[in-house]
């Protein structure tokens, strides 16, 4: 079963950058830019850091960092290619999955 779950983990798999989603319970959209981000008031390790879409970022204040697991609707899917492919392969590898 662990052996399971950590596979889970090594595989895990990213929106790409510049996609749009709306959060639970959200109201507004959001557009990802970072991925494995840190909370500097925390620091905890969340999956995305995104800005108000269409807005853009408009400072630091309106950084909303979240986990994949609080999207409920992917409206944008984002750019990806296979250097986006080895990034996640990076980030799982060297950055783990918290």
């Amino acid at each position: 079963m662990n052996e399971q779950l950590n596979s889970t983990r090594i595989n895990k798999t990213y929106l790409p950058l510049g996609s749009v989603v709306l959060l639970k319970n959200g109201q507004k959209e959001l557009m990802i830019y970072g991925r494995k981000q840190r909370d500097t008031n925390t620091n905890e390790i969340y999956d995305y850091s995104g800005c108000l879409h269409p807005e853009g970022y408009i400072g630091k204040e309106y950084i909303i960092v979240f986990n994949h697991e609080s999207i409920e609707k992917v409206i944008f899917e984002g750019y990806k290619n296979d250097n986006d492919k080895k990034w996640i392969e990076i980030m799982n590898k060297n950055l783990g999955n918290n």
